[in-house]
């Protein structure tokens, strides 16, 4: 009993390490976006950098790449949602509050309920249905729609954030719809091996659009380079614990509590880069969090 206690502790601190690397990375992008370097080449970085680790790693455990043509034009297709999804949400914190642009984004569990419902006919849990005003309230409140804590009235406001919730919303979009595909065309593929291959697709295709763009655009002061160095390492130490130790723990299960990546960065991005919200935004910010959990954590 005493190690299992052990274990899930472990997983739980894991599960927050990730969680704290996740927000970290994306408070580093915005960093680098605001010295000179644009979203296709900090994806590619990023991706590029991810896939070379996680692929070492591959090599280290011997671990097979032998896939059915099913599972590989499964994870061909879930690597260019990916790539969608990750041009679509640094997209988005580049022009919101990073901590605002990940809260629209984790809607992505309701995406991934839409999505199975028109895809694969399957029904939406009861909870999924509970949830879903009260994730809606929390973003009005968090995004703060009526401009009433910014002062500028709704019209204002939108114009303000108008575009970058677009972004942060069709980016959970296509998440939830690669998640749907991982679990019906690719469920049985090694989750580092998923890892690898989506990485390289991701950063295959950022690659070619920088190029098409005239080529990299590296950062214009040493903060650029810094959060460019950062973002990577963040988010390939995030991803390849994500994908390498946890499953080994078996607590892949509690992996709601990685939503809680909007409240560190909350906290982080007010730190690193001065960003600052009213604190009616911060509840807001809270009931989505607090209800994503409790969808994750759940009893079935």
């Amino acid at each position: 009993m005493t190690a299992a206690r052990s274990l899930a502790a472990l997983g739980f601190f894991l599960l927050l390490l990730i969680a704290l690397l996740m927000a970290s990375n994306h408070v580093a992008a915005r960093l680098a976006f605001d010295h000179g370097v644009n979203v296709p080449t900090a994806v590619a970085v990023r991706s590029l950098g991810t896939a070379v680790a996680v692929g070492a790693l591959l090599a280290l455990q011997r671990v097979s790449l032998r896939l059915r043509r099913r599972e590989l034009r499964g994870l061909l297709l879930i690597g260019l949602l990916v790539s969608v999804q990750s041009l679509l949400l640094y997209s988005a914190v580049a022009r919101l509050p990073v901590a605002l642009a990940l809260l629209v984004f984790n809607t992505f569990p309701l995406m991934a309920a839409l999505w199975a419902r028109v895809l694969y006919r399957h029904r939406p849990e009861r909870a999924v249905l509970v949830a879903m005003p009260l994730i809606l309230l929390g973003l009005v409140l968090a995004l703060d729609v009526l401009g009433a804590a910014s002062g500028l009235g709704a019209a204002g406001q939108w114009r303000e954030i108008g575009a970058g919730v677009a972004f942060a919303l069709c980016g959970s979009a296509m998440f939830g719809l690669a998640l749907v595909f991982t679990q019906h065309e690719a469920g049985g593929v090694d989750g580092r091996v998923r890892t690898f291959a989506s990485m390289a697709v991701v950063g295959t295709l950022a690659g070619a659009a920088t190029l098409a763009q005239g080529g990299f655009s590296l950062p214009d002061a040493p903060q650029g380079w810094w959060g460019l160095a950062l973002l990577t390492l963040f988010y390939g130490t995030g991803i390849t614990i994500l994908f390498t130790i946890l499953p080994r723990l078996g607590v892949v299960g509690n992996s709601a509590i990685l939503n809680v990546e909007p409240v560190f960065a909350l906290v982080i991005a007010w730190l690193v880069l001065g960003q600052a919200v009213a604190p009616i935004q911060v509840a807001g910010a809270l009931i989505v969090v607090a209800t994503v959990v409790w969808l994750g954590t759940r009893r079935r």
